[in-house]
């Protein structure tokens, strides 16, 4: 695709996603936040999750369909990837493939399973056509994306059981694929970063090697925002502490709590893979890069992972991108948020192509 078309299909993602908030939201009603924001970010994404008056607002009962169905298919082009399934075990998951015309030419390649974000209630692989064909076309490996199910229709585990059977599908043809199975890595953003880290401790436990976690902004920690409870400084835009609480609610089958459970609540009820940052031993899992912004509702989630992760022996990159709000790597026009989507490619580049 020349550059003008993505440039034109950037700006009319932006445009469309805008369309799911309030856009009648004034710049008085972003509240003093707005100057925390850098300037080059602050787009009609921006009111995402606020109503007329500006205050945060109540995900609508439609925001799965909405994201998933409606929006994608106006907006994005069926052509950067190309549809299958994923058969594993009598089960099927419907995925797209991504890969440039010349991998298998060097093949075996490596392999990106990559996971949408939507707060485990919403979103679809439609999102991310461009970051996946990107990556599948600079790295020179084959990406899988993984249309994984929804909550509060299917809690946890259907969407990680999904991914499950995609990456053991993945491994298991391998060969005809053209795919190193030593070099699978896992990715996602906001829920979907969230849902890697779990598939990548569940592969840890159940013995299936992984290369490299890409995660950005992940959504890791349910105690984040419980009860609605806002941090000051964080999650002011897009993703508010009253939406993760929801969102938390929903994927685990379980009421809002209206209090935060104390940090060291135990964790065997939610089940062994449902909350990565309740996991207490992160030794064995693979390394990773890290990125979110410092307005992001997850910051502090976020960078706590990663100082556990490299107290338990994995090499981590992390990144914390000034000014930066939740979800603002999809204002493409911005110079920082290219700089923050390269450096996230370039991690993975050097995990999967350097010699073993």
């Amino acid at each position: 695709m020349p550059p003008s078309a993505r440039a034109t299909l950037g700006a009319a993602t932006i445009v469309a996603l805008s369309a799911v908030g309030a856009l009648a939201v004034r710049r008085r009603e972003l509240g003093p936040g707005l100057e925390r924001v850098a300037h080059e970010l602050r787009a009609p994404l921006l009111v995402i999750g606020r109503g007329q008056s500006g205050e945060p607002e109540d995900l609508p009962a439609d925001f799965s369909t909405l994201l998933s169905n409606r929006l994608p298919a106006r907006v994005f082009p069926a052509r950067l990837g190309r549809r299958e399934t994923a058969s594993w075990q009598g089960g099927e998951v419907p995925v797209w493939v991504y890969e440039a015309a010349n991998r298998q030419q060097a093949s075996p390649s490596g392999a990106l399973i990559w996971l949408h974000g939507g707060g485990h209630v919403g979103g679809s692989p439609a999102q991310d056509h461009l970051l996946c064909s990107r990556i599948a076309r600079e790295l020179s490996i084959l990406v899988v994306s993984v249309d994984y199910r929804l909550a509060p229709a299917h809690p946890y585990p259907a969407a990680l059981d999904d991914a499950d059977a995609v990456l053991r599908w993945l491994g298991h043809r391998a060969d005809d694929l053209g795919v190193d199975p030593a070099r699978i890595a896992v990715g996602g953003a906001s829920a979907g970063g969230g849902l890697a880290a779990a598939l990548a401790q569940r592969a840890l436990d159940e013995g299936i090697p992984l290369a490299f976690q890409l995660l950005i902004y992940p959504m890791l920690d349910d105690r984040t925002g419980a009860g609605g409870v806002e941090t000051p400084g964080r999650g002011e835009f897009v993703w508010t502490a009253r939406r993760n609480a929801e969102s938390w609610g929903a994927y685990l089958g379980r009421p809002v709590q209206s209090a935060p459970p104390p940090s060291d609540a135990p964790d065997s009820a939610l089940g062994r893979w449902a909350v990565p940052a309740r996991r207490k031993d992160l030794s064995g899992l693979p390394d990773a890069w890290i990125g979110v912004g410092e307005l992001d509702l997850f910051l502090d989630e976020d960078r706590a992972y990663a100082e556990r992760l490299r107290q338990a022996g994995a090499r981590v990159q992390l990144r914390v991108e000034p000014g930066m709000y939740h979800g603002a790597d999809y204002c493409t026009w911005s110079a920082a948020m290219r700089d923050f989507r390269a450096e996230a490619v370039s991690a993975l580049g050097a995990a999967l192509n350097s010699p073993c």
